[in-house]
């Protein structure tokens, strides 16, 4: 069962290659400002909901890994009408990510740069309306199968925060991937509308996408619907 106070471990990378000087320049400038307030067990140790007056009253949607940033910031600039939160720990893809939002112009975002767990903890019930699972690390070994987004602690606190009707989409190349998705979501209170080898029709591949494209490993679309 999903417990917004147990005690965590964090098991993905946080810091990869030495960052350029420029990415360093985007984390000082940029990172507070796009940063949700009150995520953190240190700023809200009793994990009251967070103040999304922000977005103006938008719709949510919330990408979970959000990688290097091209499909968060694709989505944020075709379509101005909605709000996006992005959450990743990886101090090198938030970098990236935050160059990226130099260089569109795109405003109506925010980012939460650590676990989603703690982000999941302080979302309001209910406030997102379509999420995105894209390339989400495969944990290859089957004792680290546990670790996967999709398993009940993870897809509970997702259910919670998504609204009735809400889309949620996953893109993976790893086969035994979709099979745990397969298996798992449905449980968590999600009804499959589609899956194959055809993306979505705003998709932008990503640079995940395009390495497992060369790598031999052809992807896979999944798309669920919570339920009412």
């Amino acid at each position: 069962m999903y417990d917004p106070v147990e005690r965590r471990n964090f098991y993905g990378r946080v810091h990869g290659k030495t960052l350029r000087a420029s990415q360093k320049t985007y984390l000082e400038e940029d990172l507070d400002r796009l940063s949700l307030a009150r995520v953190t067990r240190d700023e809200n140790p009793e994990r009251a909901p967070i103040d999304l007056t922000r977005f103006a009253g938008k719709p949510l949607w919330l990408e979970i890994g959000f990688g290097g940033g091209e499909h968060l910031v694709h989505m944020a600039a075709t379509y101005p009408e909605i709000g996006i939160i992005g959450c990743e720990p990886f101090v090198n893809g938030i970098a990236m990510l935050l160059g990226k939002i130099r260089a569109a112009n795109v405003e109506n975002l925010a980012i939460h740069p650590g676990d989603v767990r703690d982000l999941f903890d302080v979302l309001p019930t209910a406030s997102i309306a379509k999420a995105f699972l894209n390339y989400p690390d495969p944990w290859p070994k089957a004792r680290h199968h546990r670790r996967r987004f999709v398993t009940e602690g993870y897809l509970t606190a997702l259910s919670r925060t998504l609204q009735p009707g809400a889309e949620f989409r996953v893109a993976t190349d790893i086969p035994d991937y979709v099979r745990q998705t397969l298996e798992e979501v449905p449980q968590a209170g999600f009804t499959l509308l589609n899956e194959g080898d055809q993306p979505w029709s705003d998709w932008l591949s990503t640079r995940y996408e395009q390495k497992a494209l060369r790598e031999g490993r052809p992807p896979h679309y999944l798309t669920f619907q919570r339920n009412a």
